[in-house]
């Protein structure tokens, strides 16, 4: 017994070449304009945030190495851990923002929040 039922149903369907020059998509669709707005107070944060983080990255080290007094051992993982939570975000922001701004492929301004 035959699972085919009806194969005769594609017989009177007229087939058509296709037009070899698509004007479906233009090539200026798919550029983006120029007038970006840059955040600046997101960039202004992210920059306050990558300072400030090497700042208390470099005093947490000082610590460490005991270059500064020993009283202040008990405050060097909190200072240490801030300091990464601080930097990480602010460097990759930054990072951002630098390509966004030398127009690197794939990269734009839109990809940082801002602030509203």
């Amino acid at each position: 017994m035959s699972r085919r039922r009806g194969t005769n149903t594609f017989n009177n369907v007229q087939y058509q070449k296709l037009d070899q020059s698509d004007q479906s998509y233009l090539d200026s669709q798919f550029q983006q304009t120029s007038t970006q707005k840059i955040p600046w107070k997101a960039i202004g944060l992210a920059t306050l945030l990558c300072f400030g983080g090497i700042f208390m990255l470099l005093v947490g080290s000082l610590i460490i190495t005991g270059h500064l007094d020993s009283k202040y051992s008990d405050r060097m993982w909190p200072i240490l851990i801030i300091g990464i939570i601080m930097f990480i975000p602010g460097v990759y922001h930054i990072r951002i923002a630098l390509y966004a701004y030398k127009q690197y492929p794939g990269y734009s301004f839109d990809d940082i929040p801002e602030f509203d």
